[in-house]
């Protein structure tokens, strides 16, 4: 089996932000023509990564630009480790698992990038980047003309300059990105429109990834989380306030929003989160084979069969004054199983753990399952390392924290405990 590397973009992909204009928006935070300085730096950030300019005319121009120096730099490494994009911060022990494999290979500077990445696990011979040239006082005064990342096609010079053996798989959100595989450098190309999708690259890309966990699971690589969130389908119906509505697509869900529910979309909704009179039928919830949970605006007991949505393993949240809360509590089942202040399920408010994955097993509430859930966990040998159950008239609501280490036949033996309605793992 051939090395398989990653080459990974830093700005607006490792981070959520372009650097370069956040080093702008702190050096020149005091200039009296800041706001249009900045726009001309953004401007050009956005020709180049479109690839409407060539980046070595972008790049200079933005660093004639931007008045900074050493103390600068600092502040802006401060800012940067807290903007770190979500997907790659809890992936954390994939960097790890893959130091020797890692490479950042970026068109913005070494002074940044190094300090932000090595936290990371990224080894520093790993990182290529251009590197500022600063004159007596500290003060950028250019860059290093020779470093082949500050020309036209500098990642492309770059890869044949390593000249890596195995199979190169390459991730960012710029056009520069794009060039290692047109140019034949890289077997594939990946999207990563977490913080910006461009349209030119997009339409070019071998594989769109919303998230590093989308590039971690279709590449069947081990993920801090089981399932990526862009993957699953929140489909918002009748009049629910914007705030709402932006608590759901912050969290990355596949979201959208309609005026009112048809059979296409109830059949390929995981969540739903539905307006007050916006009602769904007992007909409708037989459609709906991977929904998780619904939020209702509203009583829920009056527009919903929250009898039949109990017995489907369908967790309901209502609430007619506080909507954002409706989705946040939407949120907190969805990533942590969390079940307090349901309509119909046992309240659960679970701690958040660290290193294991979270089986959620709903069954009836009939004697023995339990022990039968318990039972698998020890024909395969599996460390249970926390463990809550609660029950109401209907169903079992069973959590359980285990090691990583198991085999997929656990899981299809937990779906086929007899009695078992539905069945996960979060994380």
């Amino acid at each position: 089996m051939s090395k398989k590397y990653y080459i990974i973009d830093f700005d607006s992909t490792f981070t959520q932000v372009e650097a370069l204009d956040e080093l702008a928006r702190i050096s020149l935070q005091h200039h009296p023509d800041r706001e249009a300085i900045y726009k001309k730096i953004e401007d050009l950030t956005n020709q180049a990564m479109e690839g409407k300019l060539s980046f070595r005319e972008s790049l200079a121009g933005r660093v004639k630009l931007l008045e900074a120096n050493k103390e600068h730099l600092k502040l802006l490494v401060k800012h940067l480790k807290k903007l770190v994009s979500p997907s790659f911060a809890r992936n954390k022990q994939f960097f790890k698992d893959h130091a020797d494999d890692v490479l950042i290979v970026s068109g913005g500077f070494k002074e940044f990038i190094t300090p932000v990445v090595l936290p990371y696990h990224i080894k520093k011979e790993n990182i290529y980047a251009n590197t500022f040239t600063f004159d007596s006082e500290g003060r950028i005064n250019g860059y290093d003309e020779a470093n082949p990342l500050s020309f036209e096609g500098g990642k492309v010079k770059l890869l044949k300059e390593l000249q890596l053996q195995g199979e190169i798989h390459g991730i960012g959100d710029g056009y520069s990105d794009f060039q290692l595989k047109e140019f034949g450098m890289i077997r594939k190309f990946y999207a990563f429109t977490e913080n910006v999708s461009r349209k030119s690259v997009v339409e070019k890309a071998d594989y769109v990834t919303p998230s590093l966990d989308e590039f971690l699971f279709i590449n069947n690589l081990p993920s801090a989380v089981s399932y990526p969130k862009n993957r699953i389908h929140c489909v918002v119906a009748g009049s629910v306030a914007e705030d709402a509505v932006k608590l759901l697509k912050k969290e990355g869900f596949n979201v959208k929003v309609v005026d009112s529910l048809d059979e296409k979309l109830i059949a390929k909704a995981s969540m739903l989160l539905l307006g007050e009179k916006t009602g769904l039928s007992a007909t409708q919830l037989k459609q709906a084979k991977k929904l998780k949970v619904i939020g209702y605006i509203g009583n829920g007991k009056k527009h919903l069969p929250l009898e039949a949505c109990t017995e489907a393993g369908v967790i309901v949240f209502d609430n007619l004054k506080k909507q954002a809360s409706v989705a946040k509590r939407m949120i907190r089942f969805i990533n942590n199983g969390d079940s307090f202040k349901s309509s119909n399920f046992p309240h659960l408010t679970l701690p958040k753990v660290e290193n294991v994955h979270r089986c959620i097993h709903i069954h009836s509430n009939v004697p023995g399952v339990m022990a039968k859930v318990n039972q698998v966990f020890a024909d395969h040998q599996i460390n249970i390392v926390s463990q809550y159950l609660m029950t109401n008239e209907v169903i079992g609501y069973v959590i359980a924290d285990i090691r990583a280490d198991y085999q997929p036949q656990l899981l299809k033996a937990l779906r086929e405990v007899p009695g078992t309605i539905s069945f996960r793992v979060l994380y």
